[in-house]
């Protein structure tokens, strides 16, 4: 296969020399084999393959600095640098100190539309659809996510243009998907709902036939996109897209 300038993936590949080293595979070869779980690798999806692909791109970045690069501190440095908070800082301030520009490597990294795009469009690959096990609700969370995330870039362009905010400062758009309960102020994060099976330990077992959870798409700032849908217990909720 050849990924040579079809999109973002291909470019990255060439740029950080991805295709050399740990296979004779090339990476696309490999990006395929995971995703349809041929040979003896176990098929996993969109957001997997983009997580493993951009600690691909963290990896050479550190080889190229003459950097550790044990699995286990490229997942912690990835985990942290994906993040917000304190953690993040103090890695981008120890990557910036090995002459890494931690910022740059972000922004190389890739969605998990992109990677989606990389494999049905550019590597023309498709596999079947296994009813039981898909994973279409979180794809479409996370094509709500990204879609908010373009249209607040945009809005936030304008307000630079306009003089509202200040064109010389250095803005990143975080939204985030929580889930909160129509009781109280608890709010969750979709994945941690997800993980326990409730929203609010407080009033998870009280939920009549039709309780109702909101949806918060939350923005830096206080920003927030929000809607409500009525769900039956122990149901998740539906996203029309």
């Amino acid at each position: 296969m050849t990924n040579t300038a079809c999109c973002k993936v291909g470019l990255l590949v060439d740029e950080y020399d991805l295709d050399s080293g740990e296979t004779t595979d090339d990476i696309d070869d490999q990006l395929v084999s995971r995703w349809l779980g041929t040979g003896r690798q176990s098929s996993v999806g969109y957001r997997t393959l983009t997580e493993w692909f951009n600690k691909r791109l963290l990896r050479h970045a550190y080889e190229r600095a003459g950097r550790t690069t044990i699995s286990a501190r490229i997942d912690g440095d990835y985990e942290a640098l994906t993040a917000d908070g304190i953690e993040k800082m103090e890695v981008v301030d120890e990557l910036a100190a090995d002459g890494i520009d931690a910022e740059a490597v972000l922004d190389d990294m890739i969605s998990w539309s992109t990677m989606r795009n990389h494999l049905k469009d550019c590597l023309q690959a498709s596999k079947e659809q296994q009813q039981a096990d898909t994973d279409w609700e979180r794809e479409s969370i996370e094509i709500a996510r990204e879609r908010s995330t373009q249209k607040v870039k945009e809005a936030l362009k304008s307000f630079k243009s306009k003089g509202r905010i200040e064109d010389e400062q250095d803005v990143e758009v975080d939204v985030r998907v929580q889930l909160c309960c129509s009781e109280c102020p608890t709010r969750v994060p979709l994945d941690v709902a997800l993980n326990r099976n409730y929203v609010c330990p407080d009033h998870k077992s009280i939920a009549p036939e039709d309780a109702e959870r909101s949806i918060e798409l939350a923005g830096n700032g206080g920003d927030s996109f929000h809607w409500s849908t009525s769900v039956h217990h122990r149901q998740e909720p539906s996203f029309g897209l």
